[in-house]
């Protein structure tokens, strides 16, 4: 039972990157999906959520920059980072607080490995 993010990277300040998130093929069904990040010797801080309806949650630092959408079907959600600084170098990680496994039980708390971000000229 996982979470499986890519296309972190090395960008220049005011790029782009988009990063993909997939639930593994054990994972029935998810709600509530999201993103943190951690910045170096900083603690792990929430970026931006969405539920299964679509309903989002940005964090004030990154409004109007990034965007989070999903696919249901694919069991999939995406950050699509614009603008990008220096201090949004960080190690993403995909996260959700619950999901439902494919034989009926639910996991909590479950993360995804983490993808680096490096925004640097």
């Amino acid at each position: 039972v996982q979470l499986v993010e890519s296309g972190g990277g090395l960008v220049q300040p005011g790029g782009s990157l988009t990063l993909s998130c997939v639930a593994s093929e054990n994972i029935f069904s998810v709600n509530v999906m999201g993103w943190y990040r951690q910045i170096q010797g900083k603690e792990r801080e929430l970026v931006a959520t969405i539920d299964s309806s679509g309903s989002t949650n940005l964090a004030d630092s990154v409004k109007g920059r990034f965007t989070i959408s999903r696919d249901n079907a694919k069991k999939a959600i995406y950050l699509q980072m614009r603008s990008l600084k220096p201090e949004d170098t960080a190690v993403y990680y995909c996260y959700s607080p619950n999901v439902r496994t494919t034989w009926g039980d639910r996991r909590f708390e479950v993360w995804g490995q983490g993808t680096l971000v490096s925004v640097s000229s």
